[in-house]
């Protein structure tokens, strides 16, 4: 081989411990149709196919949301934030009467036309989107199991459970739960927990006045023996207000 390129390289070193055992016969691509993955012609799934795989069954993990929105709707009806906050959405209307028995939160939810209602699902606005508002605390801990603990979120951090829930779900004072939930966590504990010394604030060191009032120093060990006395290591002092430094040979 003249002028071999790095693919051929690769191969003439694979084969070497073959040498003698083998022989290589050239056949070019028109003739098998098999010169390589990328020109491969795709053989049919028969059982005549070395990599025949038999066909059976194929089942479709996936989760089942409308079960979910049937108990978000459920929930409405035992909250009286909820309930109330329907009532005057499908009236599309102010109601005082009815506004006058939501809590602060949920009136300032509704004055600031936040909550949207479609399909029987409350829905609170921020900026030009919408993510589902919930109120039942099971309801809750699914979603934060879901956003922490699942399989597919592997229990993120902090903040990152933070963007996920603000993706999909709201509640009073969930920034507050979430971070409740993230810290009681016994697998985020155990593998975050602090060893060592703890940390203290920097201090500045304050600049010398004048010269060698302040010096560093440096060690400089495992050398080889030189010298009458056989020195093996050396201590440089420098002098941090003018820069000098001095060199002494130790054993």
């Amino acid at each position: 081989m003249e002028t071999p390129n790095r693919h051929m390289l690769r191969w003439q070193t694979a084969i070497q411990e073959y040498k003698g055992n083998m022989t290589i016969v050239h056949k070019s691509g028109n003739i098998h149709n098999n010169a390589d993955d990328l020109n491969r012609w795709a053989l049919a799934n028969k059982p005549k196919n070395p990599a025949w795989v038999p066909q059976g069954e194929h089942y479709i993990k996936g989760i089942c949301v409308t079960e979910f929105f049937d108990k978000v709707k459920e929930s409405y009806q035992m909250d009286k934030n909820c309930h109330i906050l329907c009532q005057l959405l499908m009236k599309d209307c102010k109601d005082p009467s009815l506004l006058s028995k939501l809590d602060e939160i949920w009136k300032k939810e509704y004055d600031e036309v936040r909550s949207h209602l479609l399909d029987g699902i409350l829905y609170h606005r921020k900026k030009h989107t919408g993510i589902m508002t919930l109120t039942d605390r099971t309801l809750i801990n699914t979603i934060l199991h879901e956003c922490h603990d699942s399989v597919a979120s592997a229990n993120l951090s902090e903040d990152r459970t933070l963007e996920t829930v603000k993706s999909c779900s709201w509640w009073p004072n969930w920034t507050k739960d979430v971070s409740e939930y993230c810290q009681t966590c016994y697998r985020c504990r155990k593998a975050s927990r602090a060893t060592g010394k703890k940390f203290r604030m920097m201090v500045q060191i304050k600049e010398p006045k004048s010269p060698w009032e302040m010096v560093h120093m440096n060690w400089v060990t495992t050398l080889p023996p030189g010298g009458d006395s056989s020195y093996n290591a050396f201590l440089v002092l420098v002098d941090r207000y003018s820069k000098n430094f001095n060199v002494l040979t130790i054993l």
